[in-house]
């Protein structure tokens, strides 16, 4: 089986500061959760053509590893599937060594975005997006990283 993380791409880069970190010393985990949602919205607006785009539906979260303040973090993604009106992308949050170029595997999710008119009353994405990104618009099933996983 091959590994899904080698087909997704960097959507956003952040850098853990002081103001992001909870009682306990590390990342607060509503931030990181902001931070995929902002990421993912951004990675779906881009693909799909339309800033019309809403999150609908994220999956589990499961914190695998902390982030300290100076922390540097990757955020990858890619479509695993491109609806009528929406697209849901598996998203994965990593931990990236400067020095090594390491990364390690923070966080998995996958969030699903609908596009919407000017009512908020789900609208197609278009076959010109179809079109454009063709048969590798949904990655199958056997490269998705499990969802329950970090």
């Amino acid at each position: 089986m091959r590994d899904a993380r080698n087909h997704m791409q960097l959507i956003a880069k952040k850098i853990v500061m002081a103001r992001d970190i909870g009682i306990h010393g590390n990342l607060f985990g509503g931030t990181l959760m902001a931070w995929i949602d902002e990421a993912a919205a951004a990675y779906a607006t881009e693909y799909c053509c339309t800033p019309n785009m809403v999150t609908v539906k994220v999956d589990q979260f499961i914190f695998k590893r902390p982030l300290k303040a100076g922390n540097h973090l990757r955020l990858f993604g890619q479509v695993v599937r491109l609806g009528t009106t929406s697209i849901t992308l598996a998203v994965e949050a990593r931990k990236y060594n400067l020095y090594s170029g390491e990364e390690t595997p923070i966080c998995t999710t996958s969030v699903t975005f609908v596009r919407i008119d000017d009512d908020g009353t789900p609208t197609p994405i278009g076959e010109t997006v179809r079109r454009r990104h063709g048969a590798a618009a949904v990655v199958p099933e056997e490269l998705l990283v499990p969802q329950s996983s970090c």
